[in-house]
């Protein structure tokens, strides 16, 4: 009977240049709902970050963050 015990004995003789493609095959074999649930987790621990901030500040923060956003992506780019 197989178990992770045998596939882990396995996976440390994977030379050292290929182990992100050993990681990338591994995670695509993980529930979807697992990096559903994770992402989600990322996200949210940003919640509650401009709390501490006043008003004021946040305002200018957020003309900032649209004029940088304008710049950047209403340009044009002659390919």
């Amino acid at each position: 009977m197989l178990t992770i015990n045998t596939i882990l004995k396995e996976m440390k003789d994977v030379p050292v240049n290929r182990l992100e493609e050993l990681y990338q095959f591994v995670n695509s074999l993980t529930p979807k709902s697992k990096h559903s649930q994770t992402l989600r987790k990322k996200i949210l621990s940003f919640g509650g970050v401009f709390s501490d901030m006043n008003n004021k500040d946040y305002e200018e923060y957020l003309n900032h963050l649209k004029s940088s956003r304008e710049k950047i992506f209403n340009r044009n780019i002659d390919l």
